[in-house]
């Protein structure tokens, strides 16, 4: 059975606000997705589970007192609108960085369907971002390990936190992270793919002096 917007709400005991909020996110997605590929056609029947459940159960994960969120890559919006709804009552501002112009577009247009007031649209590459260092950075299905904890430390500071879903490749990533970067790592496993883990990352720091990437070159 699939599983629905209902199911949902009641798995994460959203106010009825924040249901009304997801639901228009939803139908800007499909409207959106009919024209352009936001997300893979394989996973529109199923996208409560797929991409919603999938990015909501990572705020359980963000503490209560952080209030400046950072999205990598947002995309479609999983998981930077679904934690931003979620976390707006709480004061939680979340900036979703995205340089496809038409992701770009697509976001800006959900955030206003949804009459989000917490969330706001970068339209710049990564390599490029100059931010005040967030309490949160997330990102999923941007990047290899490595390449994303590169990416967050051109902006992250000491306390800021990463919550990185990744697949079942992630003990290679690990590994091969390992190499250059000093870090705490705890595991959670994803409740809805048994064989992916959620990463929270504390403490970054590289084992060499890293210097600031120019734009258009790769890490």
């Amino acid at each position: 059975m699939t599983y629905s917007p209902e199911d949902f709400a009641r798995a994460y005991d959203v106010s009825r606000e924040t249901f009304r909020k997801l639901t228009a996110f939803d139908a800007a997605l499909i409207d959106w997705s009919s024209r352009h590929n936001l997300i893979a056609r394989s996973t529109i029947e199923d996208r409560w589970n797929r991409h919603y459940r999938d990015s909501a159960q990572l705020f359980a994960l963000i503490p209560e007192d952080a209030r400046t969120l950072v999205d990598l890559g947002s995309g479609a919006g999983f998981p930077g609108l679904v934690l931003a709804v979620m976390g707006e009552e709480r004061g939680l501002q979340v900036s979703l960085v995205e340089s496809v112009g038409k992701k770009a577009a697509f976001l800006s247009a959900a955030i206003a369907a949804m009459r989000l007031q917490n969330a706001r649209v970068i339209p710049e590459r990564i390599e490029n971002l100059t931010l005040s260092a967030p309490d949160v950075v997330t990102a999923r299905a941007l990047a290899q390990l490595p390449k994303l904890l590169h990416y967050a430390h051109e902006f992250a500071g000491e306390k800021t936190l990463l919550i990185l879903p990744k697949g079942q490749d992630v003990e290679a990533e690990l590994t091969e992270a390992a190499k250059s970067w000093h870090m705490e790592v705890e595991r959670r496993p994803s409740v809805t793919s048994p064989g992916s883990t959620i990463l929270v990352i504390r403490h970054l720091r590289p084992k060499a002096p890293v210097r600031r990437q120019r734009p258009g070159k790769k890490p």
